[in-house]
């Protein structure tokens, strides 16, 4: 059995600062796989270092990963308490 869907927002809506964790990815299967690879899965927690444009520099542990308008949108992020 699967547990139910939780509910999020899309990455590219999260403010400067906030700590989020990953809990869906909307992409196809060839942004699932690029995303996977830079360490951005499902689970995963992410902190929002920067928001210039419509792009967003985020960091997963020590990493740093900039993200396209698009990409982020297609994250779907639940605020870490």
């Amino acid at each position: 059995m699967s547990s139910p869907p939780q509910k999020g927002f899309p990455l590219m809506m999260a403010d400067e600062g906030a700590h989020l964790r990953i809990v869906a990815l909307h992409g196809g299967k060839g942004l699932t796989t690029r995303l996977t690879e830079l360490g951005l899965n499902v689970g995963s927690e992410v902190r929002v270092l920067q928001r210039q444009g419509g792009g967003l520099l985020v960091a997963r542990g020590e990493s740093r990963i900039a993200l396209g308008g698009g990409m982020a949108a297609k994250i779907q992020v639940t605020p870490l308490d």
